[in-house]
């Protein structure tokens, strides 16, 4: 087992650990048995804890401080606040900049020399031209603006050491047991019969399945370069026609046909704001309608030029899914 500069088992932090995609990464992390100690910190305790895994509160957008040997601990930031729409511009900020702000401190104190960073693939914006890890980020909302920023933070500490290593990921939408999100909720609607494609079928919502993140953290780590930045994506351009049919092959729903025009989709979302505004809770808006009729048309090139082989498709990642989650898309 690897050991830090003073010759303990070599410790590893993940900050959001208590999250979903943190949820899976650390039963990874347990399972290679490379580090002696897993903490996750993070604002809320864990829904799925991982045995053996130290799970402490604490807020990053407060100043770390952590206890024990933590000398040379390698730290996953997971770390932010990424629900859109659902949150103020200044809320984005205020955590991921702040955030990766006093996670790279706390990196810089304890001689950390390995730092993995969760970004997203909201610094491109959406766009239906393709584009990979060479095209200028240009990002249009708060959340991807704050992501970026805090993206050239995580570069500062590494240029603030020689020995320093860096990884930073840029997921797309990221789905599998535990998730909760947007196939989550898709394929609710799916089992309810109750899915129509706003304005068109043939949107591109680049995805990946959370345990091809985690496979793929587990190989950035392992090119051992000094500075590593790549999308996380199926290189298969995924339309939304193509995910339903997906579900519907797998779980045995009815494949949705229905276009529903998108001035309509537009006026219902402002319509469920208005009820909103008298106290009926609701999460349709028209931002969230754009959101569904926009692509995102992100390309992995970085990681299938590293070599990197997917162990999924869409098709069998939804398996993978209803298998360990006792039949149920949750």
């Amino acid at each position: 087992m690897p050991t830090d500069v003073h010759g303990h088992g070599l410790c590893a932090i993940v900050f959001g650990g208590a999250g979903f995609i943190g949820t899976h990464l650390l039963a990874h992390l347990k399972a290679t048995s490379r580090y002696s100690r897993l903490i996750s910190y993070d604002i809320r305790a864990p829904q799925r804890p991982v045995a053996g895994v130290d799970y402490i509160i604490g807020d990053v957008r407060e100043p770390i401080r952590l206890a024990g040997e933590l000398a040379g601990a390698e730290i996953y930031n997971l770390a932010a606040v990424h629900t859109t729409p659902g949150h103020e511009d200044w809320e984005y900020f205020w955590t991921n900049v702040l955030g990766a702000t006093h996670v790279c401190d706390f990196a810089s104190r304890i001689g950390t020399s390995f730092l993995l960073f969760t970004a997203s693939i909201s610094v491109y914006g959406p766009t239906e031209e393709p584009v990979d890890e060479r095209t200028p980020p240009a990002p249009v909302s708060a959340y991807g603006r704050s992501k970026f920023q805090a993206e050239g933070i995580h570069r500062s500490w590494l240029e603030n050491g020689a020995d320093r290593r860096l990884v930073i990921v840029r997921p797309a939408v990221i789905f599998g047991p535990g998730e909760g999100g947007n196939f989550t909720r898709l394929a609710g609607l799916l089992a309810k019969k109750r899915f129509v494609y706003p304005g068109r079928k043939d949107t591109i919502k680049s995805c990946g399945y959370v345990g091809e993140l985690v496979n793929s953290m587990e190989f950035a780590r392992g090119l051992g370069r000094r500075e590593f930045t790549y999308n996380l994506s199926y290189p298969e351009r995924t339309t939304s026609e193509t995910i339903c049919q997906a579900f519907a092959k797998v779980a045995g729903f009815a494949a949705p046909t229905r276009v529903v025009p998108l001035k309509l989709m537009l006026l219902a979302g402002f319509g469920f704001e208005v009820l909103g505004k008298f106290g009926f809770k609701t999460s349709i808006n028209r931002e969230r309608v754009w959101k569904l009729v926009r692509s995102t048309n992100i390309l992995p090139t970085a990681l299938v030029e590293a070599g990197y082989t997917y162990q999924t498709d869409i098709e069998s990642a939804l398996v993978a899914w209803k298998q360990a989650s006792e039949g149920r898309f949750t």
